[in-house]
């Protein structure tokens, strides 16, 4: 099995080439994260990532977590020291304000830092990476007492925070949600209720957990206009914030599920116990997707790292295995498998996807950086447009694509894949939650073609579209681009195309947003990529021209060439699926299915 290896000079190269972050950073007062500053951050995270946590993913998986007694959650051999280690580093606060002890660093370059820890161990990164989000959904709706009291704990990693949405009769479906929140006399609520698939709901990590909890008031409306969010800690704070007695809140069970057997997906029972408001009543799931929107780029990211663990170990298989006679022969007796045009497509497509995925996700965190730091008005209001598009595609399409592109690396090994030993099938395992994740793909596609298509009337969409035409149009005095910058164009204006035609057919078939939801997104997704791609080559042109470029100008030029040539095409398909309209899919009565 290959070790992990941080994409170091990947990243550098989407953050300073590509996505200019530091000169992001400098244009919004925070100069002081230079390159260089930034380089600092990424090679420490990364020697974590692979000295620390990656070392422990194999185990985790085959341990997993345990219940020694009732209630009481036991993570994997040698997860509580690492995370110990991660905390007394300072990596928990990376994303935190500065007023609650964290460095405050832009969600760029923690994003990358999150990319890294979930290729090296996805189980272990998925603790700190949902106390982050409730952190971010503490400081954008808590009191100031509020955030006084957990912010800063969260921040320095003492203690976890979780998210508890879903209940076991009502899935995607929040408005059927049944748990209550009874008021009591000194402000304070008992929650009463079960919650499933809760992320660290329980574990032995941290000494307290702070569970943000989805809840109905007694005289609360039916349905989502009826939720309220609440914070109920694990234990609850003494006069000093420190935990104190332990707040009715058990873990019944630990899920038993296909993969990230490390990480404690956990049923939880409130018991009447205590929690506080957190927000306006009856405003709970606006109040809770703050950290929904943040959780869907952040697990965009984590496919884009698990991709990019089980791609390394595929290639290094593929240059050592040496099997059958190619065409071109460079080995003895037998050719390494690297050498085989079938395999060089598999390669190729794994690359293409998870550096066009990393460009990608990183981007959708630039757009987040601008909204919160931009110190001009106009650039925070068109970054939040162009954010509400790509956040639904991050999510769905990198899980997508993940799951594609772990399945290709499987396939290089062959047999070998579908053994333990390899590592692969992990890779795989665990990245199959990640289309379930934050609402399903399905649930992603609904939301960009109704929600932030059709329902904001194509605003954001022109927004985005209208980048694409100005970076095409500043590109046209580039001969060498043209193979790029015409496939985009041409995709561009057949969006605008499948756009306006699902529009009309809706206004006469109800069953046609949903009918064309999945293949718009990916097409979506498809557009995005293919201008990361143009860009990328666009950079990689100007560098080998200027002084004959870095061996990765050279790779990304050709990686670029593959991607429009063998995997674009794909649009064409998703075209004429959106066209073929609704009549297909609602033919057939149920009962014949």
């Amino acid at each position: 099995m290959s070790a992990y290896a941080p994409p170091l000079r990947d990243l550098r190269f989407v953050l300073d080439e590509l996505l200019a972050v530091p000169a992001l950073l400098q244009r919004c007062g925070r100069g002081e994260l230079d390159a260089d500053t930034i380089d600092q951050v990424l090679e420490g995270a990364g020697r974590f990532a692979a000295e620390v946590i990656a070392p422990l993913n194999a185990g985790g998986d085959r341990q997993g977590c345990s219940m020694p007694r009732p209630g009481e959650v036991r993570t994997p051999d040698g997860f509580p020291d690492a995370y110990r280690s991660f905390v007394d580093a300072g990596w928990t606060g990376l994303g935190c304000s500065t007023d609650f002890g964290g460095q405050a660093l832009p969600l760029a370059i923690g994003s990358a830092v999150n990319e890294m820890l979930s290729g090296a161990n996805m189980a272990w990164a998925a603790y700190p990476g949902m106390s982050h989000a409730a952190y971010l959904c503490i400081e954008a709706n808590g009191s100031d007492a509020q955030k006084a009291l957990y912010l800063p704990r969260i921040a320095s990693g003492d203690w976890a925070g979780t998210m508890c949405l879903t209940e076991p009769h009502c899935g995607t479906d929040l408005g059927l949600l049944r748990t209550r929140a009874l008021a009591a006399a000194d402000g304070s609520y008992r929650i009463t209720g079960s919650k499933i698939f809760i992320s660290g709901g329980e574990q032995d990590l941290t000494g307290n957990i702070v569970h943000l909890v989805l809840a109905r008031l007694e005289d609360a409306p039916p349905g989502v206009k009826g939720i309220s969010l609440f914070v109920v800690p694990k234990r609850l704070p003494d006069a000093e914030g420190q935990p104190g007695a332990r707040n009715p809140v058990h873990c019944s069970g630990i899920e038993q599920k296909m993969g990230i057997h490390g990480n404690a997906t956990c049923t939880l029972d409130f018991d009447a116990a205590t929690g506080w408001l957190l927000g306006q009543p009856n405003q709970g799931l606006a109040a809770m997707f703050v950290m929904m929107n943040h959780a869907r780029v952040a697990v965009g990211v984590n496919a884009v790292g698990l991709m990019e663990a089980a791609r390394q170990k595929s290639l290094a298989y593929a240059r050592e295995r040496e099997q059958g006679r190619a065409a071109v022969r460079i080995g003895g007796a037998a050719d390494p498998i690297i050498a085989h045009a079938d395999v060089r497509r598999m390669l190729l497509t794994q690359k293409a996807w998870v550096e066009g995925a990393r460009a990608l996700a990183l981007w959708a965190t630039t757009l987040i950086d601008s909204q919160h730091l931009d110190p001009d008005a106009a650039e925070r209001h068109r970054a939040g447009q162009l954010l509400a598009i790509a956040t639904p595609v991050v999510k769905a399409f990198c899980s997508d694509l993940a799951v594609e592109s772990i399945g290709l690396a499987m396939q290089c090994f062959g047999g070998h894949g579908y053994i333990r030993d390899n590592g692969v099938e992990q890779h795989l395992r665990d990245a199959r939650i990640i289309p379930l994740y934050e609402g399903t793909n399905g649930v992603q596609a609904m939301d960009l073609l109704d929600r932030k298509v059709i329902a904001d009337g194509g605003r954001g969409l022109d927004v985005l579209l209208g980048c694409i035409d100005d970076w095409v149009a500043s590109q046209a005095q580039v001969p060498a681009l043209r193979e790029f910058c015409l496939p985009l164009s041409a995709l561009a204006a057949e969006l605008r195309a499948v756009t306006a035609a699902v529009l009309a057919e809706s206004e006469t078939d109800p069953q046609a947003i949903g009918a064309a939801a999945a293949p718009y997104l990916r097409l979506v997704g498809h557009l995005l990529l293919a201008w990361m791609w143009a860009r990328m080559a666009a950079l990689s042109i100007d560098r080998i021209a200027r002084d004959g470029g870095e061996p990765i100008h050279a790779a990304k030029l050709a990686t670029a060439r593959f991607y429009v040539e063998r995997l674009l095409p794909e649009v064409q398909a998703r075209c004429a699926e959106i066209r073929a309209g609704a009549a297909s899919l609602t033919a057939l009565p149920a009962e014949l299915f």
